[in-house]
């Protein structure tokens, strides 16, 4: 079986994150991951983007996990408020999203996170209280409660 090299750009599960090099076989490459943009073929010259990728990885992860720990116990004694527009039904015009978390956390509670690693159960598309989970590290994540509230 013949296997290809690649670099990783975006996390993948059960295979690596994003910058990592990897060896699959030419058909999983050829048909899954480099068509939907998750990896590139491994060249000398692509050693750059692989160093560039790990070094952006490095400056949005908490370093520790007693980082993680600190900003774990932030996000979970907190509340985060979201004001969203709501139609005469109740229900919000278009979902609260992941970025839209991270920025409300950023701005209320002081504490940078990743839009990515928010992970939303079910869309948000109504006013209420919610609960998210925020993934700080590899061993470390958090419950978020966030509250949409609405706004005519």
């Amino acid at each position: 079986m013949a296997t290809t090299k690649l670099i990783l750009t975006h996390d993948v599960p059960k295979l690596g994150q994003a910058g990592d090099v990897v060896e699959v076989k030419a058909g999983y490459a050829r048909n899954y991951l480099v068509p939907r943009g998750y990896a590139a073929k491994w060249t000398a010259g692509a050693q750059k983007q692989i160093d560039q990728i790990a070094a952006a990885r490095r400056r949005h992860e908490i370093a520790t996990i007693d980082d993680a720990r600190v900003v774990r116990d932030t996000l979970q004694g907190g509340v985060v408020e979201i004001f969203g527009k709501v139609g005469t039904s109740g229900r919000l015009f278009g979902a609260i999203s992941a970025a839209a978390i991270a920025d409300a956390v950023k701005e209320q509670l002081g504490q940078t996170i990743d839009r990515r690693r928010v992970i939303i159960a079910s869309p948000i598309k109504a006013a209420g209280d919610y609960t998210v989970t925020v993934g700080l590290h590899p061993e470390v994540s958090a419950n978020l409660r966030v509250r949409v509230i609405a706004t005519k």
